[in-house]
């Protein structure tokens, strides 16, 4: 009897976590099968593409990671995927459109790679008023003066001004890229907007189908399991097997292929849109397991921590990501697995997140803020996220959360199928969560007091100020190279300068710093430097290595 499409399709989702011989022959058939045969509906057509992928991530032997790759590199020529183009719109399929308020970076980026594939959605943007008060700031100068005589619309006018061959949203990213004003102006300016626009696809525009990071080698087999056990104390004995600084086009390669994976799931991540191409490294684990590591670029860099960013590889396919915010030899993790790979190896990637962090950045304690718990994110609470860091050892350290957490447990043992209803996960997300390696302590990266530390150095700079230096900054810099004994002048590259101008004002706000011994005072000046470097995380080294300059920046946040 012959087997219906959409019965093919549910008999290989079956057998997808299965690895054994018979499993797998069987899933070899399945694929010729479903590549030859058109599915009915969107959703099995989503179906499909997901199965794939996952086999792709976790491919059984050589036979089905070369089948599946082949009917993913032919994925948008299949009929039952043009036939539902519209429905499967924003699923970052290939031959799909995408649908975003993209901010300026990828909005740029987007631009630099695909000028013919960006359009403006015009039904959906709600702040057109808004475009027609930049064009007299914004167009050239024989434009500006036909605006007081002419009504048009901003459609019309990019319709009249743009280039033949020109989309509307290119001729707009166009005009803001030239726009002679600062880069944070032109950013904020532009993300105000909020401009909805389609992504259409063309050759090698983005998708989640085909891009992947090619590795030497391929784990086969069923993913790996992991049951944490909850350890008040983790072990971070286990090394990465290799981490690889990369060649900065390599670099560029390897940040275009962390852009993908949110432009295709219609989504903006800062430290992606502002990675740094000369601090891309790739740290290899066991089985197929990678990250590809970014650093931030030096303007984008906060005054005190240091944020860096790890696209996760299952065999050279992205399955997540995450972003660890590290000082005081602590990290806040954020941790994310995209929704076709929950539930493989979720718990045992995590937990070589933390080993990861533990080793690049030599952090003894991790912390889970109340937004990753469910404090307005409606997925976290829907997928207790909660339990899942706690199972991992993750503890809160207030005395109501940890009332809840005893009933919950109590009531768990009394009813094991028992699970938190969303009232009292949202009680469980109030307070951020901890694992320490070492003893517990107070001095942490969610407990900088950044604001009170921003504000002494403002009221610095503005002391400085005068006409001819009038945001002081000039002024700062050489104050605090005098205080320091060291030279910054126009020799220094613009990056440690940026530097220079942020930390000038920190310096000489420190209490007590004129009286610090040579050597501190060389610490602190090879600390500020480190933060102006290609690789940020030798500024976190050499911050948590000098305790003087922890112990004054705590004071001045703390008056």
């Amino acid at each position: 009897m012959k087997i219906s499409p959409s019965s093919t399709l549910l008999a290989a989702r079956r057998l997808q976590r299965l690895y054994s011989t018979d499993a797998t022959q069987r899933k070899l058939s399945l694929l010729h099968t479903l590549d030859r045969t058109s599915l009915r509906t969107a959703r099995e057509v989503a179906r499909l593409h997901d199965l794939l992928c996952f086999m792709r991530a976790y491919p059984d032997n050589k036979a089905v990671l070369s089948l599946v790759e082949k009917i993913l590199e032919n994925f948008s020529d299949r009929k039952d995927l043009r036939r539902n183009r519209e429905s499967l719109s924003g699923s970052g399929i290939a031959g799909t459109d995408i649908h975003y308020r993209f901010h300026w970076q990828t909005a740029k980026w987007l631009y630099d790679h695909w000028p013919e594939a960006i359009t403006i959605d015009w039904p959906e943007f709600g702040n057109e008023p808004g475009l027609d008060e930049l064009w007299p700031l914004i167009l050239p100068s024989p434009a500006m003066e036909t605006l007081e005589h002419v009504s048009l619309s901003s459609r019309e006018w990019i319709a009249a001004l743009k280039q033949p061959s020109e989309t509307d949203a290119a001729f707009v990213v166009r005009l803001f890229a030239r726009w002679a004003v600062g880069d944070t102006v032109r950013e904020k300016t532009y993300d105000d907007l909020d401009v909805p626009l389609t992504l259409t696809p063309v050759r090698d525009s983005p998708s989640r189908t085909r891009a992947q990071y090619k590795p030497k080698n391929i784990a086969y087999g069923p993913p790996e399991t992991y049951n944490p056990s909850s350890p008040h104390r983790p072990r971070f004995g286990h090394k990465p097997l290799k981490v690889s600084s990369v060649r900065v086009d390599y670099g560029r390669r390897l940040i275009d292929l962390a852009r993908i994976q949110m432009v295709t799931r219609s989504r903006d991540l800062y430290a992606f849109m502002h990675a740094n191409p000369y601090d891309v490294r790739i740290v290899t684990f066991e089985a197929g397991l990678q990250f590809v590591c970014y650093g931030l670029q030096v303007h984008a860099r906060a005054l005190l921590e240091t944020l860096y960013v790890f696209l996760i590889l299952r065999n050279g396919l992205p399955v997540g990501y995450t972003q660890a915010t590290a000082l005081f030899r602590s990290a806040e993790i954020n941790f994310n697995i995209f929704d076709t790979f929950r539930g493989a190896e979720t718990s045992l990637t995590f937990h070589t997140t933390l080993t990861m962090v533990h080793h690049l950045l030599d952090c003894d304690t991790f912390i889970i803020n109340t937004q990753q718990l469910g404090e307005d994110n409606a997925e976290a609470l829907k997928t207790g996220a909660f339990w899942f860091y706690y199972k991992h050892g993750f503890r809160s350290r207030d005395r109501d959360v940890r009332a809840v957490i005893r009933s919950e447990l109590a009531r768990k043992k009394r009813e094991p199928n028992h699970r938190s209803d969303l009232r009292t996960l949202r009680r469980l997300a109030g307070d951020d969560l901890y694992l320490f390696a070492g003893n517990p302590r107070s001095d942490l990266v969610n407990n900088i007091p950044s604001a009170n530390i921003g504000l002494a150095a403002a009221r610095i700079l503005e002391s400085y100020a005068c006409p001819s230096d009038p945001t002081g900054a000039r002024h700062c810099i050489s104050a605090a190279s005098r205080l320091l004994g060291c030279r910054i002048d126009s020799r220094l590259p613009a990056p440690l300068r940026e530097t220079w101008a942020r930390w000038s004002p920190v310096v000489l706000s420190l209490a007590g710093v004129s009286r610090w011994s040579r050597s501190s005072k060389r610490a602190l000046v090879d600390v500020i430097n480190a933060k102006g470097s290609r690789r940020e995380s030798e500024f976190v080294a050499r911050f948590d290595q000098h305790r003087t300059l922890r112990k004054a920046l705590i004071k001045l946040g703390n008056p």
